[in-house]
């Protein structure tokens, strides 16, 4: 398992919504987001 800041994995879950990537890797980003409990995404 690779470690990455909050202020990356926040800015890589922007980055791949806005180039459409694969929704299954947006989602991984997305639930460890909320893990984290850094932002709120609905």
């Amino acid at each position: 398992m690779i470690r990455i800041s909050n202020d990356l994995l926040i800015l890589s879950y922007m980055k791949a919504k806005e180039l459409k990537l694969d929704s299954t890797f947006i989602s991984l980003l997305k639930v460890e987001i909320q893990n984290r409990k850094l932002i709120s995404i609905q």
